[in-house]
């Protein structure tokens, strides 16, 4: 070969690597943005994906750049969640041996900039011992779960996604164990929008449907079996006991419970049992029924008929659950069987039916679960296998169909979807 030749070779070979640790661009019209925080570097990757074929692509922090990094944000992310208006985002950031700097947890806020980079805003806020983060749908509020505290912070976003301190929940009136609150999703202010191609995928997108004016936060206790009621004042975010109530209301659940989650159309709650593998089934009191379980208007819980649901298949060790953005299907990780199951929702009832079929499999160790705002693909972070699993899903039917996994850093905790 001549030295003409050569000299080519590896100018190509050159610039094919810096084109690769640059990353990929990203494309707001015909891509979403993934958002990973993995704990092997300590750092929040970002991936494009195609909206069609779900081709994904790494855009900033990919996985060869920072494989030799340990401490890229000087703290260790954990849950992370989206903003509906896909301009921030919000992470749990731990202290870790791996960051000497990182002594305190707290909760970190993202600016998403438009070529799908992130980049901290202001420092971290500290909070005592966050678990779990959930978001307001209307984007107004974040709701932290608090652990082994024995309950839940909240904060108010401003307008430009800074955090403000809204408040703090404990418990009242508990005659049990010390609670350990591992997750917590408050109640709809707003209804799903149409979802694609302006098809209208929830029941409650119709004309003449109202969304409440009032909203609960639902926080789960693992210890005692139980999931624990507040009201939520929608002007600043403070917590209280719910109307008629003099103590905090608690509703029980299957064993272990490890997720929750509120149906978008405000109809139904679903939390998780991690020891035998059953979801519990709860519709919320939003009218008073006649010689009925709902004598107050006030969000109670009532159990379903037929809860707690029985997974299928080979799921085990049930974790994080969601319900699609449009309230058809309930999803949720099995963490010792590396699968997600998948569940069909009664509109009347709220019963639910597994899928055909009934799980896919993800990779070792699903942690997190989120879904698209318009309900077309989820992801799945795998803590054991640093990837996401990746899945499109069939609007009419929630089917999923396995798309090829993204490979991210070690240790993938967070995961957040534009």
């Amino acid at each position: 070969m001549s030295k003409r030749f050569w000299l080519l070779g590896v100018v190509a070979l050159v610039s094919a690597v810096l084109l690769l640790a640059c990353g990929s661009k990203y494309n707001s019209s015909s891509q979403g943005l993934l958002l990973v925080g993995s704990q092997g570097s300590n750092i929040i990757q970002t991936f494009s994906f195609d909206l069609n074929s779900g081709h994904a692509a790494a855009v900033a922090n990919s996985t060869n750049d920072t494989a030799g990094q340990t401490c890229v944000l000087n703290g260790s992310p954990a849950g992370m969640v989206m903003h509906p208006s896909g301009a921030y985002s919000y992470a749990i950031f731990n202290a870790s041996s791996q960051c000497p700097n990182a002594t305190q947890p707290g909760i970190a806020a993202f600016q998403v900039k438009s070529d799908g980079t992130v980049s901290q805003m202001g420092d971290l806020v500290p909070d005592a011992n966050p678990v779990y983060l959930a978001m307001d749908p209307a984007g107004k509020f974040l709701f932290v779960a608090e652990g082994t505290s024995a309950g839940l912070n909240v904060y108010s976003i401003g307008s430009g996604g800074t955090l403000s301190a809204a408040g703090s929940a404990t418990i009242t009136g508990l005659s049990a164990n010390t609670p350990n609150i591992v997750a917590v999703a408050p109640t709809p202010t707003i209804f799903p929008s149409a979802g694609i191609n302006g098809t209208t995928n929830a029941v409650c997108t119709t004309s003449g449907q109202n969304p409440p004016t009032s909203q609960y936060v639902y926080a789960v206790d693992s210890v005692n079996y139980l999931v624990w009621q507040f009201a939520v004042d929608t002007s600043s975010g403070a917590l209280s006991n719910p109307p008629g109530t003099t103590t905090t209301p608690a509703f029980g659940t299957d064993a272990v419970p490890a997720g929750v989650a509120v149906d978008s159309c405000d109809r139904f709650v679903y939390v998780s049992g991690s020891l035998h593998n059953k979801i519990s089934a709860y519709s919320i009191c939003t009218a008073v029924t006649t010689n009925g379980p709902c004598q107050q208007a006030n969000g109670a819980l009532v159990e379903v008929p037929g809860s707690p649901f029985a997974s299928a298949g080979s799921a085990n060790g049930l974790g994080q659950v969601v319900v699609d953005p449009f309230g058809n299907y309930v999803y949720v990780v099995g963490t010792l069987s590396n699968t997600v199951s998948g569940f069909k929702i009664s509109p009347v009832s709220g019963a639910l039916t597994a899928l055909n079929p009934a799980t896919a499999a993800t990779a070792s160790q699903p942690k997190s679960i989120t879904i698209r705002a318009d309900d077309s693909w989820m992801f799945v972070t795998n803590y054991g296998s640093a990837s996401v699993s990746q899945y499109s899903i069939t609007p009419a039917t929630g089917a999923l169909s396995t798309g090829a996994a993204i490979t991210t850093d070690n240790y993938p905790f967070g995961v957040a979807v534009k």
